[in-house]
């Protein structure tokens, strides 16, 4: 889509606006981490351990002295152990915090036994509910609990997983989170299959990665809702698939940040802090993002994915 065309949905033209730079940690554990081969996660996405949990709160703590935020989407099940002082203090402290539904579903599965691997392993906490109703219930599930548990009301919702057309197919899915009080959704993220693994990455796909925000700009579904895509590449993708250096995933960050910012366009962060706290212990990948924008001089800036919503002023 050319400029004008943008401009014509509503948006600044470049010189009238900053680039809006979102940094995202998705609260669940991820499978092969801390060690290669743990798979349990898949049955407990919610269950952070105390690792994941120190990281996610340090984060939040140097980001915000930054004068920055993190935007968080929390896995409803967090909500039921012990202790979850730490995500109100993140809260307090002034980072949004959306919803990721309660067991991690895939809001696209077909059958009940797709929407999770804790559904399969025992069926009868679905049993009679049809996938519609599974979904629905598990998001409204986290926002219950978020509100009644921790007195933090949703900011937006991230579906879990990414989906190379986002809700573009599913005009159903897209009526039901407007019903439940949604405005925007973070569910697309455009899948790169190239590159092979342990293999530092070519200049042609740190280019691509670079060129991926154009497939990533916020936009509106016809039925008002509006996407707020997931940049490539998430730490995910680069570390646990491809078996990525931290530098390689620095350098296309770095790449993708500073074309964003020169474009005066968008970024979406999708990052995890059960991920993060191996890959990237020291919090390069944020004080990284942090310095970009302050050497943009005021042409760019870090907000939550609210702001990137903002820019779609036009939802037809």
């Amino acid at each position: 889509m050319g400029a004008a065309a943008l401009w014509a949905r509503g948006t600044a033209a470049p010189s009238e606006r900053k680039a809006r730079i979102s940094l995202t940690l998705d609260l669940e554990m991820s499978r092969h981490y801390p060690k290669r081969g743990m798979m349990e996660w898949d049955f407990e996405k919610g269950n952070l351990d105390a690792d994941t949990k120190r990281y996610a709160a340090e984060a939040g703590k140097l980001v915000r002295e930054r004068g920055a935020v993190i935007h968080y989407f929390c896995v409803g099940r967090v909500l039921e152990q012990p202790d979850i002082s730490w995500l109100k203090e993140l809260a307090a402290a002034g980072h949004p915090v959306g919803n990721h539904t309660y067991d991690h579903v895939n809001v696209k599965a077909k059958t009940p036994a797709e929407c999770q691997f804790r559904f399969q392993r025992s069926p009868w906490l679905v049993r009679g509910k049809t996938v519609p109703q599974i979904v629905r219930e598990n998001i409204e599930q986290c926002t219950i609990a978020l509100k009644e548990r921790a007195g933090i009301v949703p900011d937006g919702f991230r579906t879990p997983g990414g989906f190379s057309n986002g809700l573009d197919d599913r005009p159903d899915l897209q009526r039901r989170l407007l019903e439940l009080g949604f405005k925007w959704v973070s569910s697309k993220y455009p899948f790169m299959s190239e590159g092979q693994p342990h293999e530092e990455p070519t200049p042609a796909l740190y280019a691509k990665i670079t060129e991926a925000w154009t497939q990533t700009r916020p936009y509106a579904y016809p039925t008002g809702l509006i996407e707020v895509p997931m940049s490539p590449i998430s730490d995910v993708h680069a570390f646990r698939s491809l078996f990525w250096k931290r530098d390689w995933f620095l350098k296309a960050i770095e790449m993708a940040v500073e074309r964003a910012i020169a474009e005066r366009a968008t970024f979406d962060l999708l990052t995890h802090p059960s991920c993060l706290v191996v890959e990237d212990p020291h919090f390069e990948t944020f004080k990284l993002i942090c310095d970009l924008v302050d050497r943009a001089k005021g042409q760019a800036e870090i907000v939550g994915l609210d702001a990137l919503a903002a820019t779609v002023t036009n939802r037809v």
